[in-house]
């Protein structure tokens, strides 16, 4: 019996330590994190945009959901003004990131899934991958640089 009750307790213990790998990678990207540059290619074009200088733009990732503001720094009074946002659900499973975007100004860009690979670096978040949307000519390869943003 004595046996038994053993190596319950050391199977209980095992199982105990064991974590989610989801719950563990996203507890890693959490956070606000500001956009430092975006690197768009698409048809054989580079669009490099430095998000420090005429615009500003942040990601928030909680444990099941993101989001993401971006807008000129002119509060919209001249030809830069912009103004976008979205968010939905994430999954993120290793380094494989994916979102599921349920709300955008862009509308059209709604109810797709978009997959990257995130890697994170002290307080430095890189995200790649693929932006396809058939329906609105849509196929580039974006990568984006973020910091955390301390609080």
């Amino acid at each position: 019996m004595k046996k038994i009750l053993s190596i319950i307790a050391i199977s209980s213990f095992i199982i105990s330590c064991k974590t989610d790998p989801k719950q563990d990678s996203s507890s890693s990207i959490n956070g606000t994190w500001k956009l430092i540059s975006g690197t768009l290619i698409e048809k054989g074009d580079t669009t490099i945009t430095d998000y420090t200088k005429d615009k500003n733009a942040i990601k928030i990732i909680n444990d099941t959901h993101f989001s993401f503001l971006n807008h000129d720094l002119n509060k919209g009074k001249d030809s830069t003004a912009s103004f976008g946002a979205g968010g939905g659900k994430y999954t993120l499973i290793g380094d494989k990131y994916t979102e599921f975007l349920e709300y955008c100004n862009a509308r059209e860009w709604e109810n797709n899934k978009f997959e990257f690979t995130v890697t994170v670096k002290n307080d430095t978040l890189i995200q790649t991958g693929i932006e396809k949307i058939d329906s609105i000519g849509v196929n580039r390869l974006n990568i984006e640089k973020y910091v955390k943003v301390k609080i």
